[in-house]
């Protein structure tokens, strides 16, 4: 039962992750493909990609990250003006980060042994 709920703690945040930025990502293509404005559409994208890999590595960091990120979401696209638009585009980097920070710390828990032959 242990094994499980550690598991499931280590898989949430980056299905989480990788959904959110898929959510994010449709963003982009309301302007052109082929225009710099698609690229700049699609550079929350990236950083959040960045943040994920850097997350899947060091989960403490990588929580860390997404919670600057989310805090940084709220001031840089107004979400603080309206409610729903903080739960949808700010929340789920804080959520994110929340859920790397406590996979990270529950992993230091863990003692790692080599078998020695």
């Amino acid at each position: 039962m242990a094994r499980r709920a550690r598991g499931t703690l280590w898989w949430l945040p980056r299905v989480l992750g990788i959904l959110y930025i898929l959510f994010i990502s449709l963003f982009a293509f309301d302007v052109p493909i082929l225009s710099i404005g698609f690229l700049m559409h699609m550079l929350p994208s990236l950083l959040l990609v960045v943040a994920l890999v850097i997350g899947w590595r060091w989960p403490i960091v990588g929580g860390w990250i997404f919670l600057m990120m989310g805090i940084a979401f709220v001031f840089f696209f107004n979400t603080y003006r309206q409610i729903l638009s903080l739960l949808l585009i700010s929340g789920p980097p804080i959520v994110l980060g929340v859920l790397f920070l406590a996979e990270g710390h529950k992993g230091q828990g863990r003692k790692v042994t080599t078998a020695k032959k």
